[in-house]
């Protein structure tokens, strides 16, 4: 990289100082800008401008930058700004042409073994949009590191035991009471209408519960009852409940275009977990407290957990210590990176804690990625009201709004496969609302912008592919590697002033575990293209082979990134 060049050249002068080489914000400063100097005269007591000065001369003598670097000059009180050739850019365009799907690949994390845990759906409970939310990013953590090397492997890590499937099994008994039916019965109804039926028992289950002392008892003794699995009529409706669940996810999953290699479940858990806490209970890692065992996170700034509940059984805490280290059982891991919700970072700084005075070594290895709410107009949904906004309702209403402005523009007709495009796009807008930010900012999904054709959504990427696309598919098969001598028209130097930059930014994305970065670059990479497009005639002109060319490459790199945020491109739209 033209970056790393630099650095190396500026640091021959720079006496081990750190500096940065950095991209202006404003190009017409140059491709790449250092503040070597106002460091080295800080130290040298030396007037910055005039020290900049100097090592421009120093700069300008070197053999390495002169091969791609026009020009390198002074600016305001001791910058350094670096202007690329037009051949650098030139070579970096056939790069892409020549490495295409690869393009943009490292190999900062090469042979290192990830495990990304996300989504994490509860059977018996509804997939609902911060279950989407999970998924969007953990896709897209995991496609970023993979992209860097790593061997991936994609965990899904599911409650299928707690108080949650008690209050779910208690709500579906009143239920067969009241309509005179039973899991037989609502088994002869769509997969879809048996998850709705699902729901709303949970959501009864969880509001007398929290109302009526008397059922409180009947579910606490329930979810004992499910432990132990000694009662027929709970088993059957168990594991019912439990099958159904987990086909309507891969339903899901398949839509979003996520297929994991490992799933691990709380049943399978919660007995390794409770031998964990009792063991090093007798070592003095937890403490027994009003008939519970606890860890007690206050002598270490934190707050105090309960590992095993009164009852005997383990609670959530106590399952996520053993899966620790079934994880690393079945994918012996450098690293292991859970997603969920921010609002339990305590919670995994608790759990984190209490594992490094028992898995030390796989503590380490193990980091926590809290994520924002999502949030619509009625604000934050809850399914123990009942009140939940699933990620099928929202994958539906998105997928309707999409379908009515293809309509209206006459787009619906010129496309095959409609209903596959209007998904994919649907698809996009939702994961692209998710990712544009930063993982730990709420996000507040807007339908208006996140659906636009135009600006910063996810369809206005796969629009400018698509664009890209027919502009190709137009000039039909033409040699676009042989373009000969070409001096760049202005809308074209713009475009490759930008396509350079992806190889860093998917690095920095990488390191940082920030998919908002690319999506940032895209955006401005499909504005200049349509800059580009609208001003340059690209077929049909002496320029023909080198403009198609760059459609090429621009399309290449909004695959590739497209790919990395977990969006499929379409063709035509």
């Amino acid at each position: 990289m033209i970056k790393e060049t630099i650095k190396e050249v500026v640091a021959e002068f720079a006496l081990g100082k750190e500096f940065a080489v950095e991209h202006p914000a404003d190009e017409k400063m140059g491709d790449f800008s250092t503040n070597a100097a106002l460091v080295l005269a800080k130290n040298l007591g030396r007037n910055p401008r005039e020290l900049a000065l100097d090592l421009v001369v120093k700069l300008q003598g070197n053999e390495a930058l002169k091969e791609y670097v026009e020009k390198i000059e002074p600016a305001g009180p001791g910058f350094i700004n670096f202007y690329l050739k037009d051949k650098y850019l030139l070579e970096e365009m056939q790069e892409v042409l020549g490495e295409k799907n690869d393009y943009g690949r490292n190999k900062e994390l090469f042979e290192k073994k990830v495990m990304v845990e996300y989504t994490d759906p509860n059977p018996f409970k509804q997939f609902h949009i911060g279950h989407l939310m999970s998924n969007a990013i953990g896709e897209s953590l995991s496609r970023l590191m993979e992209f860097q090397g790593a061997e991936i492997k994609r965990a899904n890590y599911q409650g299928d035991v707690g108080l949650h499937v008690a209050k779910s099994i208690y709500g579906l008994r009143e239920l067969f009471a009241e309509r005179n039916t039973d899991m037989q019965g609502i088994g002869k109804i769509s997969l879809g209408e048996r998850i709705k039926f699902l729901g709303e028992a949970y959501a009864r289950g969880a509001r007398e519960y929290e109302e009526m002392e008397r059922v409180k008892l009947e579910i606490d003794e329930l979810n004992k009852t499910i432990y132990d699995k000694d009662d027929s009529e709970v088993n059957e409706v168990y594991e019912l409940g439990r099958k159904w669940s987990l086909e309507y996810f891969e339903l899901i999953y398949k839509k979003l275009g996520t297929k994991f290699d490992e799933y691990f479940f709380e049943s399978e858990v919660g007995s390794i977990g409770l031998g964990l806490v009792k063991e090093y209970l007798a070592r003095g890692v937890f403490e027994e407290s009003q008939g519970a065992v606890i860890f007690n996170g206050e002598k270490y700034g934190l707050h105090t957990r309960v590992f095993i509940n009164k009852m005997g059984l383990p609670t959530y805490e106590a399952k996520d210590l053993a899966l620790i280290r079934v994880k690393y059982e079945r994918f012996p891991y450098d690293r292991s990176v859970i997603v969920t919700a921010n609002e339990i970072n305590e919670y995994f700084n608790v759990l984190l804690k209490a594992a490094s005075f028992i898995s030390p070594d796989l503590a380490e290895r193990t980091m926590h990625v809290g994520h924002g709410m999502l949030r619509l107009k009625n604000g934050k949904m809850s399914s123990r009201t009942g009140d939940v906004v699933t990620g099928e309702s929202l994958l539906l209403e998105v997928g309707d709004e999409i379908r009515k402005k293809m309509k209206e523009t006459g787009r619906d007709k010129e496309v095959e496969n409609i209903e596959s495009v209007i998904t994919k796009v649907a698809v996009g807008a939702i994961k692209y609302s998710m990712l544009k930010q930063s993982p730990g900012k709420d996000i507040s999904f807007d339908f208006e912008t996140s659906l636009s054709f135009e600006g910063d959504s996810g369809p206005y990427l796969q629009y400018a592919y698509a664009r890209s696309m027919s502009v190709l598919e137009k000039a039909g098969s033409k040699d676009i590697f042989a373009f000969g001598e070409v001096t760049p028209a202005p809308e074209e130097r713009n475009l490759l002033r930008w396509i350079y930059r992806f190889p860093e930014t998917v690095e920095i994305a990488g390191n940082n575990l920030s998919p908002n970065l690319i999506c940032s670059y895209l955006i401005e990479l499909s504005s200049r293209f349509n800059l580009f497009y609208a001003n340059c005639k690209i077929v049909g002109t002496d320029s023909e082979n080198f403009r198609l060319a760059l459609t090429r490459v621009t399309a290449q790199i909004l695959a590739n990134g497209l790919w990395l945020l977990g969006i499929e491109t379409v063709d035509k739209m």
